[in-house]
């Protein structure tokens, strides 16, 4: 019974980081009701780890009956989540107006990439767009060569579904006060740039170049903050900030006091990099671990994610479950008293249309009725 059992959700299928958001919602306890298409109902199905714990109802939404059967579940829910462009649940008439007007406690929650209004707002996009904007993209990669995509984990998932997340779990707060809903515009541009505050605050003491990549401390540019390559081809990392911290990688690596005492004589840092790199290239991957893992280094072996859910402490914390035949991300984060769980693996499309409407108060004539018209499936 995770801390948000007795919320109901009702989430608009979309791809990215709207089913992230609904996801980890639905790890907290909420009853996440994902409305598919009617068209989907028997159709292949992707491996989507985002369906777990999630109720599935069919919907025809360009039938004014499909229509009419959202608005009923939304006179039973406290949020909808809308993935869609900007406008186009307005047009199939499930719009915040219609939707809050028929529950005015309601949460309505709009998860797009550049934002409900704006020049940009009816553009397409994805990630790399997102992030590309707002200076993040830029500031990642090596010196001299273009910028690296760091996968769609900073537009989609952080600066995207996190931020759904937090604006959700916000408004319910609020709610609970004032008895009123809102609208919440969750933009994975405004996430992003959110996500890059601490750049700001570099930059304005001085302590950032951001014209050039791997110059600064947390892009690769320090020697005592990056990845190095071992002697059997695997990577180790280290992040020995801190002068304790680089005291310790110096005592554990056998760095020389005379050519490393510097730390942060930025001059120094492409020559120091060069020697560390030596040092790291003549031991492997596991001799590392056994020298640095556990210590104050800062130091940590770097794992594909296939291997991950392997390394002992991950183990030890269950931070990895298995379902639906997959290896996969327990809940997270972690509550003492209500902890989160996945109640289900994913459901197929449509699996739970009967009952979810049934308990909602519909009625088997009803049912029928909806079913023989197309309207859900």
């Amino acid at each position: 019974m995770g801390p948000l059992n007795g919320y109901t959700v009702i989430e608009l299928a979309g791809i990215g980081p709207a089913p992230m958001g609904a996801m980890v919602l639905a790890d907290m306890g909420a009853e996440v009701i994902r409305i598919d298409r009617a068209a989907s109902v028997g159709a292949p199905q992707m491996k989507d780890v985002s369906l777990r714990g999630k109720k599935s109802v069919a919907l025809n939404l360009k039938d004014p009956a499909g229509t009419e059967t959202l608005l009923r579940m939304v006179e039973n829910a406290d949020v909808l989540i809308d993935p869609m462009r900007p406008g186009v649940c307005e047009k199939l008439g499930i719009g915040p107006d219609v939707c809050l007007e028929r529950n005015p406690k309601l949460v309505y929650a709009r998860m797009t990439g550049w934002g409900q209004d704006g020049p940009l707002a009816q553009a397409a996009g994805h990630d790399i767009n997102y992030i590309s904007i707002t200076g993040a993209l830029y500031a990642m990669g090596r010196k001299g060569e273009k910028p690296v995509p760091p996968l769609n984990l900073v537009g989609d998932f952080g600066g995207g579904g996190m931020l759904l997340v937090s604006g959700v779990l916000a408004a319910l707060l609020e709610t609970a006060n004032s008895g009123k809903g809102q609208v919440i515009d969750a933009a994975m541009v405004d996430g992003a740039a959110q996500l890059m505050w601490m750049f700001y605050g570099f930059h304005a003491m001085g302590m950032w170049n951001e014209k050039e990549r791997e110059s600064n401390m947390l892009d690769g540019g320090a020697h005592f903050y990056d990845t190095y390559e071992c002697a059997d081809g695997e990577y180790i990392s280290i992040g020995s900030i801190e002068p304790q911290f680089y005291a310790l990688l110096k005592e554990k690596a056998g760095l020389p006091e005379e050519d490393f005492a510097e730390q942060n004589n930025q001059a120094r840092w492409p020559q120091l990099k060069e020697k560390l790199s030596a040092v790291f290239k003549s031991k492997t991957q596991a001799q590392w671990c056994e020298i640095m893992e556990g210590t104050d280094v800062c130091f940590a072996p770097v794992l594909n994610f296939i291997d991950a859910p392997q390394h002992p402490a991950n183990v030890a914390r269950n931070s990895y479950m298995e379902l639906d035949g997959m290896t996969q991300p327990a809940p997270a984060p972690r509550f003492s008293r209500t902890p989160s769980e996945v109640r289900h693996g994913g459901h197929e499309a449509g699996q739970d249309t009967d009952a979810v409407l049934a308990a909602m108060g519909f009625g088997e004539q009803e049912l029928a009725q909806l079913r023989d018209s197309g309207a859900i499936a």
